[in-house]
């Protein structure tokens, strides 16, 4: 199971006015080889208390690099820290490589991609971008970029270095909130009423092979709800997720339902991880994070509101109820995958493995 390993800080980079590109280093032996559009869960104290976060690695899987793109959050900690006070040097403790936006390349392939990116959310996609274009020399990207205005996007050089070094099969179509374009099209909000004027007018939708969505929450819904309304299978559909709409009015913790809640006693829990397995008992109400944390069982843990996929486990024996989803696609829960932040104990008992 994934463990902090304390990374050394060999560069920061300032991409836009606030946000930066940080380089890191692993330590000797720890495994940090990623695939493209995987992230890295960072943690560190603030005040006396831990903050975890995800950032998603943007570099491409050939670039011999480990990078990470972060944008300051009005009222982050982490994000204001990484933008104002880390300097060359420091170390940050980080998990290795994980995440399922990822895609598999194939040098013989001549796919045809559709990306979709708001912000920050260019990080995995970009990562993908730099993989694909080097690995697989037949295909094709197009690259939907959202932004406010022109001094907000983030590696709009290093997008259009790619443009210059895959001629012809790199396509970018900038969409600014505020700034005018000569194509009317291409300014306002990318909404789902526009994406479909994209599709009529500018993209040939019905030939992609794969499209990635990674952004604002609003953004990706419009853009799902445009791709389906196109035609466009959820199979060929990968969406990244860093928060979800319901967070920022959701309640310190899930709530279970009355199936959930209503259970009587408590429930014993096997908990796998590292090849060692415990047993606890777990209140009614509680989710399996809770608990585990709870009996300083030292599992994976990032968000805490089933965006991120961290603490994703499978469940061996028993039957849990997620209250939210945001993060596992629908054939990872078919095979028994769970986010235990989010899972409550329906049976009397339990068994996750964190080690699957």
């Amino acid at each position: 199971m994934p463990r902090f390993h304390d990374l050394t800080v060999t560069a920061i980079d300032k991409t836009i006015r606030d946000a930066v590109v940080v380089t890191l280093r692993p330590p000797e032996g720890a495994d940090f080889a990623f695939r493209p559009g995987q992230y890295l869960t960072f943690r560190r104290d603030f005040d006396g208390q831990e903050i975890r976060r995800t950032y998603s690695i943007c570099a491409g899987a050939d670039d011999g690099l480990l990078q990470v793109g972060i944008k300051r959050v009005e009222g982050g900690a982490f994000s204001t820290f990484a933008n104002e006070g880390l300097r060359v040097g420091d170390r940050l403790a980080a998990m290795p490589p994980m995440g399922q936006f990822i895609v598999a390349t194939d040098p013989g392939a001549a796919h045809r991609y559709l990306a979709f990116a708001g912000g920050s959310g260019i990080t995995p996609i970009l990562s993908i971008l730099r993989t694909v274009l080097a690995r697989e020399p037949k295909s094709r990207v197009t690259l939907i970029y959202a932004n406010r205005g022109l001094g907000s996007i983030m590696f709009r050089e290093e997008i259009e270095d790619l443009k210059n070094l895959h001629m012809g099969r790199l396509r970018v179509i900038h969409v600014l909130e505020h700034d005018a374009q000569e194509i009317e099209l291409f300014t306002g909000r990318l909404t789902e009423e526009k994406c479909a004027e994209l599709f009529a007018r500018w993209v040939d939708v019905a030939g992609i092979d794969l499209a990635l969505v990674c952004g604002p929450e609003p953004m990706m819904q419009s853009v799902s709800a445009a791709l389906a309304t196109a035609g466009v299978e959820p199979s060929r559909i990968r969406i990244e997720r860093f928060t979800s709409a319901a967070q920022s009015g959701r309640l310190a913790r899930p709530v279970p339902s009355q199936a959930a809640a209503a259970r009587e006693g408590e429930t014993r829990l096997s908990v796998t991880l590292d090849g060692a397995t415990r047993t606890i008992e777990v209140p009614a109400g509680m989710t399996v994070l809770e608990a585990a944390l709870a009996a300083d069982i030292d599992v994976p843990f990032a968000c805490r509101a089933g965006v991120c996929s961290t603490c994703r486990c499978k469940v061996t024996e028993g039957e849990v109820e997620m209250a939210a989803n945001h993060a596992l696609e629908d054939y990872e829960v078919a095979q028994g995958y769970r986010l235990s932040c989010q899972s409550f104990p329906l049976t009397a008992r339990v068994a996750v493995d964190y080690d699957q």
